[in-house]
C-alpha cells in the first residue's frame, strides 16, 4: 500500500516518528508532517497516486524549514523499489486559521507498483 510506503520513507529520511496520517489528537508533537492521499489512477497496471504532505511547526518560519526538508525526503522517495516516479507538483503556506496551526503543504504526484 502506497501510504505505509510514503509514511516509512519519510519517518527514516526525516529522522523522526512524528510523521502521520492524520492530526494526532493526544499529545501532539510542536512539529510533525501529515501524509495524505488526495487521490490515484491506474491505467495499464500503473499506479498512480497524488499526496498532500503537511509540516506543521511552531511558526511560519519553522514550517517553511521543514517543509523543505520533507519536499527533500519525498524528492528521494523514488529510492524505494515499489515507486518509480516522485514528482514534486507546488508547495504553498496552508497555515490552519480554525486551529492556529503554522503549516505548509506540498503536493505530489507518485508512480508506484
Amino acid at each position: 500500500m502506497i501510504e505505509t510506503i510514503v509514511l516509512a520513507h519519510l519517518k527514516t529520511a526525516l529522522d523522526t516518528d512524528n510523521v502521520f496520517m492524520e492530526v494526532p489528537r493526544d499529545n501532539l508533537p510542536t512539529r510533525f508532517v501529515v501524509v495524505e492521499k488526495t487521490g490515484g489512477d491506474r491505467e495499464n497496471h500503473i499506479n498512480e497516486a497524488t499526496f498532500a504532505v503537511q509540516s506543521y511547526a511552531e511558526s511560519l518560519y519553522e514550517a517553511a524549514i521543514l517543509n523543505e526538508l520533507t519536499k527533500a525526503a519525498m524528492d528521494s522517495l523514488v529510492e524505494e523499489e515499489e515507486v518509480s516516479r516522485s514528482d514534486y507538483q507546488t508547495d504553498y503556506n496552508f497555515t490552519d486559521t480554525s486551529t492556529k496551526r503554522y503549516r505548509y503543504q506540498a503536493v505530489y504526484d507518485i508512480t508506484h507498483y
